[in-house]
């Protein structure tokens, strides 16, 4: 319909996407409502307002009245046949053509009075209203009908554009992830911390543990490359270099699989303070997590009201400290072996076989991961009753954090904590290693270790020569070898005592939002998604350019 009005002798919209015309006020909805109680009536008078069209409704012939949203609030415009068409002859033809013509979903700006008298008035529910003084203007015609309701999953990630326009929670979660970051990165800037952005892309993946993304460059075309899987030893060589307080919020890569809480490509928060140990982390984590919600639980209240209310009485301080150790060995029912001598492994599988305990699943091939699947088992589950710390885990499990012998359980632990609520780790914790050659051992102890054929766990050193020195080494179940040996080399100018902390963004959006899924918290969600997408893209193209190809053809033929 809009094609043939425009074919017409006196189109009521020559161009259906105008370039923006300059006005002296030009106002947001959100910044109008703001001025309606803050200046003269009289001076509304050449106010212009953008928005789109969100509901259209009719009162007889002469009477529309339209909902326009713009950043996300909504206000109600009154088209008045008499208030807007000046001229006799034709008004009755132009506001029959509006009406027929302007749809939801449609971007329009209407020139507006104060208020139909000359005042601006509210309906009993406090809705604004404003009385159109000429016909609004057509902007950006919306040439798919915007549904009113979308469920199907599928569909919601394909177009996740309109699930936005359609689903108010869709979009609510993503403006708490917003306001999420936005507040994370201003207590750091009030806590004295210097935001810094590190390489995403080198020959090292190091920082955790995980399967990289391994992929060439032009320039390098010999070497793999990784894109980072943490920014932990840049952030620290940081520190060495003078910065004490340090934080970043940036996106981390892992190679690995998809599910509700896990996505290949997600957003991690890390800081680094020097002069700072566990106990300073723990309180820093109890803080930050208390604002966090107090900050969430006001915006659910005023603006992101889809989104379930938050229990602020959850996140009292302190939180509950659960020691590993002594934790894993009380809901197991038996006494750990000594977990740093070389034949824990092979030792903990008999002593769990003999006390008839089960692993589901594939048995995991290091030590490390059994103490974590162990952990998944029988500690983390205390986190759906309250927020609970896991401090103190086996030195194994921490190959980047200082260690000590624990008085009470006399294994060799590190000094680290992780933050666990509904089941899900929120954030990491521990007390940077910053001796050379005991962060080089444990480095390479934990790169080295290895499965031998009767069962027992070994150290063996592989023959490395000095070309494959500095190349990305995986272990057997793909995993980055956390070995950097610049960041080794670095340490020798002298790391202070310092505390690091990390957490994934996503989480915390997932927490606080409500959303059971980490695709829900990323803007086109997952990898899945976004492959998909991709995918239908690029077979319309396909289906496109075969078409194109097709026709020459048969003319020919």
């Amino acid at each position: 319909m809009l094609w043939e009005e425009h074919q017409s002798e006196d189109p009521l919209y020559p161009e259906s996407h105008p370039r923006l015309t300059h006005t002296q006020q030009r106002y947001s909805v959100p910044e109008f409502i703001q001025a309606f109680d803050a200046i003269e009536h009289a001076d509304l008078d050449k106010v212009t307002v953008y928005g789109r069209v969100r509901s259209k409704r009719a009162a007889g012939k002469y009477l529309i009245f339209l909902d326009i949203v713009n950043e996300f609030e909504r206000l109600q415009v009154m088209v008045n046949k008499s208030k807007c068409m000046g001229d006799q002859d034709t008004r009755n033809h132009k506001f029959a053509l509006f009406r027929n013509l302007i749809e939801v979903g449609d971007h329009i700006y209407a020139y507006n009075l104060a208020a139909i008298t000359g005042v601006p008035t509210r309906t009993k529910a406090g809705q604004l209203t404003i009385s159109a003084t000429e016909l609004p203007e057509l902007l950006s015609p919306a040439m798919e009908q915007i549904p009113e309701k979308l469920t199907d999953p599928k569909t919601r990630m394909q177009d996740r554009h309109v699930d936005m326009l359609v689903n108010r929670e869709a979009i609510d979660v993503l403006r708490m992830r917003s306001e999420i970051t936005k507040h994370m990165r201003d207590y750091f800037h009030s806590k004295k911390f210097l935001e810094f952005q590190t390489p995403i892309l080198a020959e090292n993946a190091g920082g955790a543990i995980a399967r990289p993304f391994v992929t060439r460059a032009t320039e390098f075309k010999d070497r793999d490359l990784a894109l980072r899987i943490a920014p932990e030893l840049w952030l620290k060589r940081l520190v060495i270099g003078g910065v004490d307080k340090v934080f970043e919020i940036g996106p981390a890569f892992r190679n690995e699989g998809i599910d509700g809480t896990h996505n290949p490509e997600f957003t991690m928060c890390e800081f680094y303070s020097a002069y700072t140990n566990l106990d300073d982390l723990i309180k820093e984590t109890e803080d930050l997590l208390y604002s966090l919600a107090e900050h969430s639980h006001n915006l659910i209240s005023t603006q992101l009201t889809s989104l379930p209310p938050i229990d602020l009485n959850k996140f009292n301080r302190p939180f509950k400290r659960v020691e590993f150790v002594p934790a894993l060995e009380e809901a197991l029912g038996l006494r750990l072996p000594k977990l740093s001598a070389e034949g824990a492994l092979p030792e903990l599988l008999a002593v769990l076989k003999l006390a008839g305990i089960r692993i589901p699943g594939e048995v995991p091939q290091s030590l490390s991961k059994l103490l974590d699947r162990l952990a998944a088992i029988y500690i983390e589950p205390m986190s759906f009753d309250e927020p609970i710390l896991i401090t103190n885990h086996p030195a194994c499990m921490s190959p980047l954090a200082k260690s000590f012998l624990c008085p009470r359980t006399y294994q060799l632990v590190s000094a680290r904590a992780e933050l666990f609520i509904g089941g899900r780790e929120l954030a990491n914790m521990y007390e940077e290693e910053n001796d050379p050659e005991a962060q080089k051992q444990k480095l390479l102890d934990h790169r080295n270790l290895v499965n031998k054929p009767d069962g027992s766990i070994a150290i063996e050193a592989p023959e490395v020569d000095s070309e494959s020195e500095g190349k990305l080494m995986l272990d057997e179940d793909g995993d980055g070898a956390p070995l950097d040996q610049s960041f080794v080399k670095a340490l020798d100018y002298g790391l202070p005592p310092t505390g690091g902390w990390g957490c994934g963004v996503e989480r915390m959006v997932m927490l606080f939002s409500g959303a059971t899924r980490i695709s829900d918290c990323l803007s086109f969600g997952t990898l899945r998604n976004v492959v998909g997408l991709s995918a239908v893209e690029e077979m319309k193209e396909d289906n496109t350019r075969s078409n194109s190809t097709a026709e020459p053809n048969a003319a020919q033929e």
